[in-house]
Order: structure tokens, then C-alpha cells, then sequence
């Protein structure tokens, strides 16, 4: 970060009320040589007063050394310098006296009056000084308009160039300030917009992660879950009936090479390049493997390998899928079958994809019932098991569950604006049902 505004000002210290040690030495220094023309003009007022001139070099130096608190009090001096102005001694001390209040804070008014002052009582003290010099013969005699144009041109010349330097450095300083105090504003804004994007990004990053998994367990689920039910088949009639076991290992194996291949393309863009060498391929973004996912998670089965993906006419064959897998399903379809988005036809592919999956892996052997009805302005589907015999439930292969398949459908559903339910039948089986709006 920047050093500006308060950090700024707060970053070196000064003694008391200095905030630096520079401004400190300089203040000394004026408080100085200030004491030490007053005290040598102190002389002089003590002669013209009938007083020892040690009190009149005292009294000099006393008042000359309150310049040291021209930053903290500067009323204060110049209020001293006009007091001194009659007994001809204390300008340095009205010059810088007059700077400091012109630069500070204080109000307009305020200044203009000791401004006023200061010129007035040095008006009136520089022109007796001048008409006595002129009656004593000291200065040459130029006329009667001699001495007001040499009282009026030194009152003007000790108090109107310090006072308009003053506002000048004062209105610059505020100008200054007001611009750190942008840039401290700005660098604020930017550090709240980089928090911001970086939440947004890990956000992101999320649901990314959630949609490949999401993908990955589309794809790659339901197919092993019909290896694992070919698998167990094969293993129950391997004996008694060799072409059922034949004709079920075929089945297992397309299964495995469909789910390998389809894996194979989700993972395949870690190690994707266009020889541009290993750093480069190393790094993927993961939104590029999300989108890999979902290419591969909408690629169709088998032969299908349409571009746009699983659609609502593949319903079928993913229905006798199930049924070579030895599930009892029906299919029945109301409204008048039409085609939808892309997206909706792959999202209600998808819920019957995995609501079969799991009857596969938590009731074996049960009959069920999918169901799609074309409405006006959107599309339902619900599948629903009854309860599994006892003897396939107690035959059915263990196939382990992550809990996310429910979890995804939801999602996908709830994506598109659409409305999706699951839960246990009165009858002892399961119901999933889905409605996702037609536009």
C-alpha cells in the first residue's frame, strides 16, 4: 500500500505538537533569530523609553522567541507582533506570524481582521517614523507626499506578500490533502473490489468443483452401476444358463468400455496441449475441465454421439438398458411429444438416468414406472419403484452410494427454474419427480 492521507501523516513524529522534527528545527530556528532582532532593536526602545537596556533586550528577546508557537498558537504571535509594532521591533516575527494564519485552518474573517491589524498598526508606526526622520533631517526631503507613500508602501509590503503566500501554501496544502484523501478512498475501493473478486472467484472455483462432480457422476454412475448388476447376473446363472452368462459379460464389458471412454474425455483435457510444452498445459483452468465434463456428460450412449447430447428420444433405450439389466419398467408418455432446449432435454435425461440408477442400486428387481408428460408450458417426468421383492433385495448387488445423485438432480432442476421433489412412497417404494418449465 501506499503511504498517503493519515498514514502518511502519522508515519514520523515530531516533539509535542510538531508533527516532524524538520518543522520543529525550522521553528526554533525563526524563534531564534527572531529573539535576536528584537533583543538588539530592544536597545534602542530602551533608550527611547529611559529604561536600562537590559530590560529592553529582555523584554526583545521575550517576545521575539513566542514565534516557536506560531504553528500551534498563531493568533497568539501575531496578536504579540502588533502589540511590539509601537516600540519598532518584532518584524520577522509579523512576517512569518502573518504566513502561519494565512496557511491555517482558521476562518476567512478571522484572518482578514489581524491582517487588517497588522497593516494598520504598521501603517501608523512606520509613518511617525518617517515624519520624525524627515523633521530630524535624516532622510532626504522629497516633498509632502514622501511620507504617507512610505508608510503606506512598507505597511503593504510587510503584510500583504505573507499573508497571500500564506493562502496560497494553505489552499495548496488543503488541495493536497483532499488528494490523498482520494487516493486513500480509491486504494480502499480497489482493496474491497479485490476481496470481493477474490470471493467471487473462490465461489466460482466451487461450483465448478460441484459441477464436475456433479458431471462425472452422471456419466460414469449409472454405467458402472449396470456393470456391477451384469456382473452379478453373470456370476448367478454362469451355470445354469452359459448363454445368458455369454450374452451378460458382452453386455459388462460395453458397459466398462463406454464408461472408460466417457471418463477418458473428462479427464483427457488435464493433458491436452497444443505443444506449447508442459507449463503451459499444467495450467488448466478448472472451468475448462468443468466444460469438458459436460461435453462428455452429453455425449449420447453407444452409437448416439449426436452433438447436442442425450435427449428425450433417447429415453427408450436408456429404458431397455434397464431392462437387459433385469428391471421390470414401463414408460408412459402424455401430451403431445415435442421437442425443447437443448439444455431441458439433457436435464430431464438426466433425472430419469439417475432415478433408474438408483432403483438399480437400492431396489433390485423392482418394478418400475417412468412417466413424461408434455404440458403447454412445461415438461413433468417422474419415476417411481414399487417395493423390491425379498428375494432380489437380498440377492442385489451392494453398490456403495455417495448421496449425490439426488443432491445433482436437484441442482440441474432447480437450475433451469424448475420444481423438483423425492422422497419414500406410502407403498414402501421411491418417487422422483421433476417439472422444468418449457422456456
Amino acid at each position: 500500500m501506499t503511504t498517503t492521507g493519515e498514514e502518511h501523516t502519522t508515519g514520523r513524529g515530531g516533539p509535542w505538537w510538531w508533527t516532524r522534527w524538520r518543522s520543529a528545527v525550522l521553528d526554533v530556528g525563526l524563534a531564534a533569530g527572531s529573539a535576536a532582532e528584537c533583543g538588539a532593536e530592544g536597545i534602542r526602545f530602551a533608550h527611547d523609553a529611559g529604561v536600562p537596556a537590559a530590560v529592553g533586550v529582555v523584554f526583545g528577546v521575550l517576545a521575539g522567541s513566542t514565534l516557536v508557537v506560531r504553528r500551534k498558537w498563531p493568533i497568539a504571535v501575531v496578536l504579540v507582533s502588533i502589540a511590539i509594532t509601537p516600540a519598532q521591533m518584532g518584524y520577522l516575527m509579523g512576517i512569518v506570524g502573518l504566513y502561519t494564519l494565512a496557511a491555517s485552518e482558521l476562518p476567512r474573517r478571522i484572518i482578514g481582521s489581524l491582517a487588517g491589524m497588522s497593516f494598520l498598526g504598521m501603517l501608523i508606526v512606520m509613518f511617525v517614523r518617517v515624519r520624525q526622520d524627515t523633521q530630524r533631517g535624516t532622510t532626504w526631503e522629497l516633498g509632502d507626499w514622501f511620507v504617507p507613500f512610505a508608510s503606506i508602501t512598507t505597511a503593504v509590503g510587510m503584510t500583504a506578500p505573507p499573508v497571500l503566500l500564506g493562502m496560497y501554501v494553505g489552499a495548496r496544502r488543503r488541495l493536497m490533502e483532499s488528494l490523498r484523501e482520494r487516493a486513500d478512498s480509491l486504494e480502499r475501493e480497489l482493496q474491497l473490489l479485490a476481496e470481493r473478486a477474490e470471493e467471487r472467484a473462490e465461489w466460482a472455483r466451487g461450483e465448478e468443483r460441484t459441477r464436475i462432480a456433479r458431471e462425472m457422476h452422471d456419466v460414469v454412475a449409472h454405467r458402472v452401476s449396470l456393470m456391477v448388476v451384469h456382473a452379478a447376473a453373470l456370476q448367478a446363472v454362469a451355470r445354469k444358463d452359459p448363454e445368458k452368462a455369454v450374452k451378460n459379460a458382452a453386455l459388462v464389458g460395453d458397459m466398462g468400455r463406454q464408461a472408460l471412454t466417457e471418463l477418458r474425455e473428462m479427464l483427457g483435457v488435464l493433458r491436452s496441449g497444443d505443444g506449447t510444452g508442459a507449463r503451459e498445459r499444467s495450467a488448466v483452468p478448472l472451468v475448462a475441465v468443468g466444460v469438458a465434463a459436460a461435453a462428455a456428460a452429453s455425449r449420447v450412449v453407444d452409437d448416439e454421439g449426436g452433438a447436442d447430447g442425450p435427449c428425450l428420444s433417447d429415453v427408450d433405450e436408456l429404458l431397455g438398458q434397464s431392462a437387459a439389466a433385469g428391471m421390470a419398467v414401463d414408460l408412459s408418455v402424455e401430451g403431445e411429444t415435442r421437442s425443447y432446449a437443448a439444455e431441458i432435454e439433457q436435464t430431464a435425461y438426466r433425472v430419469v438416468q439417475e432415478a433408474l440408477t438408483n432403483v438399480h442400486k437400492h431396489a433390485a428387481g423392482a418394478k418400475t414406472h417412468v412417466r413424461l408428460a408434455h404440458r403447454v408450458s412445461e415438461i413433468a417426468m417422474q419415476v417411481e419403484n414399487e417395493p423390491p421383492p425379498e428375494l432380489a433385495s437380498a440377492s442385489a448387488a451392494r453398490l456403495p452410494s455417495g448421496g449425490n445423485g439426488l443432491v445433482g438432480m436437484r441442482e440441474r432442476v432447480l437450475a433451469l427454474g424448475g420444481v423438483f421433489v423425492s422422497g419414500p412412497t406410502d407403498a414402501g417404494g421411491f418417487r422422483v419427480s421433476a417439472v422444468i418449465p418449457a422456456v
